[in-house]
Protein backbone atom coordinates (compact mmCIF):
# COMPACT_ATOMS: atom_id res chain seq x y z
CA UNK A 1 0.00 0.00 0.00
CA UNK A 2 3.04 2.46 0.87
CA UNK A 3 3.98 1.65 -3.13
CA UNK A 4 1.14 3.54 -4.14
CA UNK A 5 1.55 6.97 -3.24
CA UNK A 6 5.23 6.73 -4.31
CA UNK A 7 4.04 5.65 -7.80
CA UNK A 8 1.50 8.59 -7.91
CA UNK A 9 4.11 11.10 -6.55
CA UNK A 10 6.73 9.85 -9.77
CA UNK A 11 3.82 10.13 -11.93
CA UNK A 12 2.94 13.56 -10.81
CA UNK A 13 6.76 14.78 -11.00
CA UNK A 14 6.71 13.53 -14.44
CA UNK A 15 3.67 14.97 -15.48
CA UNK A 16 5.88 18.87 -14.74
CA UNK A 17 8.09 18.21 -16.75
CA UNK A 18 7.90 19.71 -20.38
CA UNK A 19 7.74 17.15 -23.19
CA UNK A 20 11.10 16.86 -25.37
CA UNK A 21 8.96 18.56 -28.55
CA UNK A 22 7.50 21.36 -26.64
CA UNK A 23 10.72 22.33 -24.95
CA UNK A 24 12.51 22.71 -28.49
CA UNK A 25 11.27 25.84 -30.23
CA UNK A 26 9.64 24.82 -33.50
CA UNK A 27 10.00 26.57 -36.45
CA UNK A 28 7.62 27.47 -39.01
CA UNK A 29 7.68 25.57 -42.21
CA UNK A 30 9.20 27.07 -45.25
CA UNK A 31 7.63 27.35 -49.12
CA UNK A 32 10.19 28.06 -51.73
CA UNK A 33 8.96 28.80 -54.63
CA UNK A 34 11.73 29.14 -57.58
CA UNK A 35 12.62 28.71 -61.06
CA UNK A 36 13.31 24.76 -61.99
CA UNK A 37 17.01 25.63 -63.28
CA UNK A 38 18.02 27.52 -60.59
CA UNK A 39 20.44 25.66 -58.13
CA UNK A 40 21.11 28.43 -55.59
CA UNK A 41 17.83 28.27 -54.82
CA UNK A 42 18.37 24.47 -53.60
CA UNK A 43 21.51 25.28 -51.60
CA UNK A 44 19.22 28.07 -49.70
CA UNK A 45 16.96 25.24 -48.86
CA UNK A 46 19.59 23.54 -47.58
CA UNK A 47 21.09 26.80 -45.40
CA UNK A 48 17.71 27.02 -43.87
CA UNK A 49 17.51 23.51 -43.22
CA UNK A 50 21.00 23.43 -41.31
CA UNK A 51 19.10 26.04 -39.43
CA UNK A 52 16.76 24.25 -38.08
CA UNK A 53 13.44 25.04 -40.32
CA UNK A 54 11.48 22.39 -42.42
CA UNK A 55 11.57 24.07 -46.31
CA UNK A 56 9.32 22.78 -49.19
CA UNK A 57 11.17 23.20 -52.76
CA UNK A 58 8.34 23.73 -55.40
CA UNK A 59 9.86 24.30 -58.88
CA UNK A 60 7.78 26.70 -60.68
CA UNK A 61 7.12 28.85 -64.01
CA UNK A 62 5.10 31.20 -62.60
CA UNK A 63 7.19 32.95 -59.74
CA UNK A 64 6.96 36.45 -61.40
CA UNK A 65 3.32 35.87 -60.63
CA UNK A 66 3.72 34.53 -57.15
CA UNK A 67 6.01 37.57 -56.22
CA UNK A 68 3.00 39.56 -57.41
CA UNK A 69 0.44 37.94 -55.74
CA UNK A 70 2.73 38.44 -52.05
CA UNK A 71 3.21 42.51 -52.89
CA UNK A 72 7.03 41.93 -53.72
CA UNK A 73 7.75 45.33 -55.61
CA UNK A 74 8.92 45.51 -58.61
CA UNK A 75 13.17 46.07 -58.51
CA UNK A 76 13.44 44.76 -55.02
CA UNK A 77 12.75 41.08 -56.53
CA UNK A 78 15.41 38.46 -54.83
CA UNK A 79 16.03 34.62 -57.07
CA UNK A 80 13.19 32.54 -55.30
CA UNK A 81 10.13 33.37 -53.03
CA UNK A 82 9.70 32.15 -49.56
CA UNK A 83 6.71 31.70 -47.71
CA UNK A 84 6.83 31.53 -44.25
CA UNK A 85 4.98 32.57 -41.03
CA UNK A 86 2.13 34.20 -42.91
CA UNK A 87 4.66 36.47 -44.70
CA UNK A 88 7.28 36.63 -48.02
CA UNK A 89 11.08 36.27 -47.82
CA UNK A 90 12.28 37.24 -51.20
CA UNK A 91 15.61 36.43 -52.18
CA UNK A 92 18.88 34.70 -50.29
CA UNK A 93 17.50 36.32 -46.72
CA UNK A 94 20.20 35.97 -43.70
CA UNK A 95 18.25 33.63 -41.10
CA UNK A 96 18.97 36.73 -38.75
CA UNK A 97 16.65 38.49 -40.76
CA UNK A 98 14.16 35.75 -41.06
CA UNK A 99 14.33 34.74 -37.33
CA UNK A 100 13.68 38.50 -36.18
CA UNK A 101 10.90 38.69 -39.28
CA UNK A 102 9.11 35.66 -36.85
CA UNK A 103 10.07 37.15 -33.83
CA UNK A 104 8.90 40.34 -33.78
CA UNK A 105 5.41 39.82 -36.30
CA UNK A 106 5.98 43.40 -37.76
CA UNK A 107 2.45 44.56 -39.65
CA UNK A 108 4.36 44.21 -43.09
CA UNK A 109 4.01 41.52 -46.17
CA UNK A 110 7.39 40.54 -45.90
CA UNK A 111 10.92 40.90 -46.19
CA UNK A 112 13.49 41.37 -49.68
CA UNK A 113 17.05 40.94 -50.15
CA UNK A 114 17.10 42.20 -53.73
CA UNK A 115 19.14 40.02 -56.79
CA UNK A 116 21.55 37.66 -55.88
CA UNK A 117 24.14 39.43 -53.75
CA UNK A 118 27.62 37.26 -54.02
CA UNK A 119 28.56 35.76 -50.68
CA UNK A 120 24.98 35.45 -49.52
CA UNK A 121 23.08 32.73 -47.84
CA UNK A 122 22.88 30.16 -50.55
CA UNK A 123 25.21 31.93 -52.96
CA UNK A 124 28.89 31.40 -53.60
CA UNK A 125 31.47 34.12 -53.53
CA UNK A 126 32.80 36.33 -51.19
CA UNK A 127 30.87 39.20 -49.99
CA UNK A 128 31.01 42.59 -51.04
CA UNK A 129 29.48 45.50 -50.16
CA UNK A 130 26.28 46.32 -47.94
CA UNK A 131 23.52 43.86 -48.13
CA UNK A 132 19.95 45.61 -47.03
CA UNK A 133 17.36 43.84 -46.37
CA UNK A 134 14.12 45.70 -47.16
CA UNK A 135 10.73 45.21 -45.10
CA UNK A 136 7.69 45.99 -47.66
CA UNK A 137 4.02 46.82 -46.00
CA UNK A 138 0.98 45.80 -47.83
CA UNK A 139 0.36 49.05 -49.37
CA UNK A 140 3.97 48.11 -51.36
CA UNK A 141 6.31 50.68 -49.40
CA UNK A 142 8.99 49.56 -47.86
CA UNK A 143 11.80 50.69 -44.96
CA UNK A 144 15.31 48.95 -44.34
CA UNK A 145 14.79 46.30 -41.95
CA UNK A 146 17.97 45.15 -41.47
CA UNK A 147 21.53 45.43 -42.69
CA UNK A 148 24.45 43.25 -43.56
Amino acid sequence: MRLLPKVLMSFSALALLPSAAAAQEARPFATIFKNPQCGCCESYGDYLEASGYEVKMVATHDLALIKERQGVPAGLEGCHTMLIGGYFVDGHVPTDSVDRLLEERPRISGITLPGMPAGSPGMGGAKTGTWTITGVRTDRTTSVFARY
